[in-house]
């Protein structure tokens, strides 16, 4: 076998759980990118895809696994979500990514997310023109509560213009990445 082949096989094989959550996670990508919706019968079949493997291939540990994988991945993002940061999509697809992953891989995930998250967030304000404004909103909130002044004298200047947001399933997909290139295993 020459020598790339056997380095390639070898690659992959110790990343094999991994490939068709990427594979979903792209799709997933894909279609916030051209929607700024991530379907449910995405994120429901990404869900029991990932619990039935991890219950085939370990058993009721495996089982286990990821249904913590997919509660860990839900309780990440519930309160951005809650809070209107984020979309329910965007919850519910970090928690059927949990369900393959697992909880260990799933802290990780949402860490390299964030990171990639964080960085378009950064980019999108830049783009816009508007990253001074975000910084000095941010700033009030902030002395705000550390003041415990939530209906204190500054107040937070209403925003010139609605932020769209980002699909935030790219940094997903981003986080996704990083995770199989790092050779991560559960």
């Amino acid at each position: 076998m020459p020598v790339g082949l056997y380095e390639a096989t070898g690659w992959l094989s110790s990343r094999g759980n991994l490939v068709l959550p990427l594979a979903l996670t792209l799709w997933i990508a894909w279609g916030d990118l051209k929607t700024r919706r991530i379907p449910n019968y995405l994120t429901l079949g990404t869900a029991l895809a990932g619990l039935a493997y991890n219950s085939f291939n370990h058993g009721l540990p495996g089982l286990a696994n990821g249904v913590l994988g997919m509660l860990l991945g839900f309780a990440f993002l519930i309160l951005p979500y809650l809070w209107g940061g984020m979309g329910a999509g965007d919850v519910k697809a970090l928690a059927a990514l949990g369900a393959w992953l697992g909880p260990q891989l799933t802290v990780f995930l949402f860490c390299y997310m964030g990171m990639a998250g964080g960085l378009m967030a950064l980019g999108y304000l830049l783009w816009q023109g508007i990253l001074w404004e975000k910084v000095k909103q941010g700033w009030i909130f902030l002395v705000n509560l550390v003041l415990c002044r939530p209906d204190g004298l500054a107040k937070t200047p209403p925003p010139s213009q609605l932020t769209e947001g980002i699909p935030y399933g790219v940094a997903i997909a981003v986080g996704m990445v990083v995770l199989v290139g790092m050779g991560a295993s559960s």
